[in-house]
């Protein structure tokens, strides 16, 4: 019986077997999906924010990816997924806001989410197998913990499969 496991803005959740890990509202948030091809165990973090100078309260670890990615790889080790059999996937990183003055990525949170999620993922060694990122859309993303496959709806961009 499938189970939808619904991670929320700025959380995480690991699934196995028959779970589906959705969320829902990705702008330029960015859902990382850290999955092996070895077990039905995956984890997702919603991620916010790409990083922060300031000390992070373990409530709110799963909103920047520099806390996001390490935390959730440490789920996923508790739950017996060696890191180095991980792959992931990205999805999200819009451009939701229009850019005004000298500098035109200042408001491009979206790009600075997807390039700090890969800059920590390359850190990790994890690679990358799939993405869908950029555009100025939102997405709702499914990830099938049995199969291994994500399924991304967009808004007015149509429907498609990692």
């Amino acid at each position: 019986m499938e189970n939808i496991v619904l991670v929320r803005m700025a959380d995480m959740a690991v699934g196995q077997g028959q779970d589906i890990l959705r969320t829902i509202g990705l702008g330029s948030c960015v859902g990382v999906i850290l999955f092996t091809t070895h077990s039905s165990v995956a984890g997702m973090a919603h991620v916010m924010l790409p990083s922060t100078d300031m000390p992070v309260p373990a409530h709110m670890i799963a909103k920047y990816a520099t806390t996001a990615i390490p935390a959730l790889i440490d789920m996923l080790e508790q739950h017996g997924v060696s890191p180095a059999q991980l792959r992931a996937k990205l999805v999200g990183g819009a451009q939701m806001f229009r850019t005004l003055g000298k500098r035109p990525d200042a408001l491009n949170i979206g790009q600075r989410n997807v390039e700090k999620c890969r800059e920590i993922l390359h850190q990790y060694r994890i690679p990358i197998v799939a993405e869908d990122v950029g555009g100025n859309y939102g997405r709702t993303v499914e990830h099938f913990c049995e199969t291994g496959k994500t399924f991304v709806k967009t808004v007015f961009k149509g429907e498609s499969w990692l």
